[in-house]
This record gives C-alpha cells, structure tokens and sequence, in this order.
C-alpha cells in the first residue's frame, strides 16, 4: 500500500460541507494535539474525549486493555465527538468510525520542544503533573517519525474516499485552521 503525500491537505470549508460530528486528532506527542482539540471542542461544541484520560489511573498504572476498548467503543457509539490521542493499536477503528482526521505531522524537535515545555503543567484530566521527561515518551517521540507515521499515512490512504483529512506540518498552520474555521462557523 502507497503512502500518501504529507501535502494532502482538505480545506476548511470541505470539512464544512461534511459538517464534522466525529473527529480523531492524532500526531506524535508534544505535537500540540490536546491544545488543538480544546480548541476545537470550544468553536464546535462537540464532546472530547481524552485517550490518556481513559487509559491511566490515578496511580500511574492503567486500566485493562478490554475495559479500554469497551469505553472506546461506547465513545464510538456516540453521534458526535473528538477523540484526542495516538494509541495505535485502536488507530484503525477509530479511523473507521470518524469523519475527519487531524493528523499533527511536526518535525520531531518541536514535538520535544513541546513535550518539554508541558512539564510541571497539569493537563484535562490527568490525575498528576510530570515534572521529568518520560525516558520511554522521549524515545517515542524520536522514533514516531519512523515507527509510527508510515502506519499513520496509509491507514488515512486506506480510508480516504470516505473521509476529511487535515494534516498539519506546523502549529502555525493548525491555528490558521482554527481561526478559518471558526469564522467560517460564524458565518
């Protein structure tokens, strides 16, 4: 299977003319994800749903992977959300089930830079703050571009007649995004 062009760009008024109701935002951590998702959460008014959220407990250790899935496939029952995170293993069917995808494609220094930069912030849902990168995130994030884009790209090929993709190779580019679509939405 080919993988498809990180150009691949969908304007913002295709996505209007679809009218989103279900939308993943993936990317390599640190991206900027969960930022864009709340932003996005705020212009649509749809329900978000955290994937780190679901998938840690207060104590740092996580629930099972069937109660995972069961509480991901009850989202996925929904008529309306965003699902902000990666978790790849539950990346097909998510694509599957969505309409619109934002795939965060950054360079991998500014998804460190921004991994870096969250420490000692608190984030949605998460029952602590991390003040110390992650040894295990951070070898992530240097290998997302390798281990984990070419999955990302052509499961969005696999998937492309059906649905809206947006991929952002900037910050910059998902905020001008925001901004189009919002006044967009006003108008």
């Amino acid at each position: 299977m080919k993988c498809m062009k990180p150009s691949m760009h969908i304007s913002f008024q295709q996505v209007k003319d679809k009218k989103m109701k279900k939308a993943i935002i993936i990317g390599c951590p640190g991206s900027g994800k969960t930022t864009f998702a709340e932003k996005l959460q705020r212009i649509t008014g749809l329900p978000l749903y955290y994937l780190d959220a679901i998938w840690h407990k207060p104590d740092r250790t996580h629930i099972p992977r069937d109660k995972f899935d069961a509480r991901l496939g009850e989202i996925l029952s929904l008529d309306e959300w965003i699902i902000d995170g990666n978790y790849s293993r539950t990346l097909e069917v998510r694509i599957e089930a969505c309409d619109t995808v934002f795939f965060f494609d950054l360079p991998t220094e500014i998804c460190l830079a921004g991994a870096i930069e969250r420490l000692g912030k608190g984030r949605y849902k998460m029952p602590w703050i991390d003040i110390d990168l992650d040894p295990k995130l951070e070898i992530d994030i240097k290998n997302f571009k390798t281990d984990k884009t070419p999955q990302i790209y052509n499961l969005m090929d696999k998937y492309r007649q059906n649905k809206n993709i947006i991929i952002f190779n900037s910050r910059e580019e998902s905020e001008e995004y925001l901004k189009e679509f919002e006044q967009n939405e006003t108008d």
